[in-house]
């Protein structure tokens, strides 16, 4: 008897691994007082609905910073991973630039 494969289109073998596209950020390091963690800040400019006026919004995170590279000021890229404890959710990939010092 003669085996018939079918592949039905999206389906992966047994070998492959489908890697998922994790959402990245890029933000101000706001606190840098917790060991191995950090607080981003994003900053959205969003227009008002009725006035047009463009608001800017901001959301905070806190992310992983492995080994403390990061202080306070320095602009960097965040990206999601699982969760690593109540609040922490992100991952700091790069330091995109680093504060003055003053």
């Amino acid at each position: 008897m003669a085996e018939q494969t079918s592949s039905a289109p999206g389906a992966t073998t047994a070998g492959e691994v489908k890697k998922t596209v994790r959402l990245q950020k890029v933000g101000r390091v706001v606190s840098d007082k917790m060991q191995k963690t950090i607080v981003v800040e994003v900053d959205y400019p969003r227009r008002h609905r009725l006035y047009n006026k463009v608001m800017t919004r901001t959301s905070r995170f806190k992310a992983h910073d492995e080994n403390n590279d990061c202080k306070v000021g320095d602009i960097v890229r965040i990206e999601e991973c699982r969760p690593l404890s109540k609040d922490k959710r992100w991952v700091v990939r790069e330091i995109v630039e680093r504060a003055d010092v003053v």
